[in-house]
């Protein structure tokens, strides 16, 4: 089993796929261009007053299919009977509890983008995971969802809220920051199966690869695959 790498002897990614993964820069939001680099968001955590910004980010359908930002902290059932203001319901509950489940990313008073972030054992998809199980006994957090609004898309939003996430844990005493990127085999792949994030986003935020499990993983879509398990250790 592969393990953390240090920065400087991080295994090189293979031409091929460095090259597939720059192809398809442009899906959901991950250039890094010069250009992308001047739209630098404010990185807050989402806490109870800022709800109503987290609600007008994710509109009426709670970023896609009525998830709300719940598939992975509830079991599989009461996620699919409860899609729509259940779950709303549920991830407002945390939110209200106190300890934020993520950072809202803000252009100006806008509401932008969203990356999920906490400890791993908050989310129940992943302890039952196979494929994602855990790598090593190191405690983690885990980006279990990145989001950003269709307009802001392909400016680099992506990265800096990766990037603000590992802030965000370490701030809260947290070491370790995974992520379970997908892998597009082509650029047509729609955004809404690349809701964990890509795999060049994390890369570019300073994320490394400690695993590579599965040639096809869940929550994979027809275009993707999931190899990856990445992290960024403080």
């Amino acid at each position: 089993m592969q393990r953390v790498f240090a920065a400087k002897r991080c295994k090189p990614i293979e031409r091929k796929r460095a090259s597939l993964l720059r192809r398809t820069s442009s899906l959901h939001d991950n250039s890094t261009s010069a250009d992308a680099q001047q739209t630098t968001p404010r990185l807050p955590p989402l806490t109870p007053d800022r709800w109503d910004d987290f609600e007008k980010l994710f509109g009426e359908r709670g970023a896609c299919g009525g998830c709300w930002c719940t598939a992975w902290r509830r079991p599989r059932a009461d996620f699919v009977r409860e899609k729509g203001a259940g779950n709303r319901r549920f991830i407002l509950k945390v939110v209200q509890a106190g300890e934020p489940p993520g950072i809202i990313g803000y252009l100006g008073k806008e509401p932008v983008g969203w990356c999920a972030v906490a400890p791993r054992e908050e989310y129940v998809a992943l302890e039952r995971s196979r494929i994602l199980k855990p790598v090593d006994d190191t405690p983690v957090w885990s980006v279990s969802c990145l989001f950003v609004h269709k307009e802001h898309r392909k400016k680099g939003i992506s990265v800096q809220l990766l990037r603000g996430a590992v802030a965000h844990v370490k701030s809260r005493g947290g070491k370790v920051v995974e992520g379970y990127p997908v892998e597009p085999y082509s650029d047509d792949m729609p955004a809404p199966f690349a809701w964990v994030g890509l795999a060049n986003a994390f890369l570019a935020a300073g994320f490394t690869e400690v695993a590579r499990r599965s040639k096809f993983g869940p929550l994979c879509g027809p275009r993707s695959r999931r190899p990856l398990c990445v992290r960024s250790v403080s």
